[in-house]
């Protein structure tokens, strides 16, 4: 019977996290995760056949647990405008949860060497962001908000204006204020009319 892995996919990517939120997408390279676990290069290696996967499986792995909860508040309320009003919350709520994985989000697909990635682990982000538009788009259309204006007035309600919110904090290595959910919340319901 093999002997079970030392060094987990889970317990990799967390320690990538924890890099990524430190020093960007840069400072997440194959030896600084095995460093940050106490791995060999070569366990790192064993699951990841080079630092484009890994830097694919941080930020999906991230993105994607956003998008859940994202889309589970979305989806919470069949009232358009408290359904709305619930993600512009979460976007705050899971900041605040989770200020490492939202500061490495805040860095883009693009910053984590998209263009160098798989199609596979491409056409899995494409997924998760039509699943979110296609969402929004619901929520637009049952205020009424269609066409590229509505559109846009629902990406920055729901997206542009939470995100906001957090960015300079997280940014700046600061905890969210109090006050943080309420702004977002408010400010969406109030782009929203």
């Amino acid at each position: 019977m093999p002997r079970p892995p030392r060094f987990d996919v889970g317990e990799l990517l967390d320690a990538a996290v924890l890099l990524a939120a430190a020093g960007g997408p840069a400072a997440v390279t194959m030896s600084a995760v095995a460093q940050a676990v106490g791995a060999p290069s070569g366990s790192v290696y064993h699951r990841f056949p080079g630092r484009p996967a890994l830097l694919a499986e941080v930020w999906l792995r991230t993105v994607e647990g956003f998008q859940e909860g994202y889309l589970a508040a979305l989806d919470g309320d069949p009232e358009p405008r408290t359904a709305a009003r619930a993600g512009a919350r979460h976007v705050v709520a899971w900041s605040r949860a989770h200020p490492r994985e939202a500061a490495l989000l805040l860095y883009g697909a693009e910053e984590f060497g998209r263009a160098g990635w798989s199609e596979e682990h491409r056409e899995r982000a494409d997924r998760g962001n039509e699943r979110v538009f296609a969402r929004l788009g619901v929520v637009g259309a049952a205020l009424g908000l269609t066409g590229p204006e509505g559109r846009d007035r629902i990406v920055l309600a729901l997206i542009d204006l939470p995100l906001g919110v957090v960015r300079r904090p997280l940014r700046a290595g600061h905890p969210l204020p109090p006050h943080a959910e309420d702004l977002a919340e408010e400010s969406a319901a109030a782009v929203l009319g």
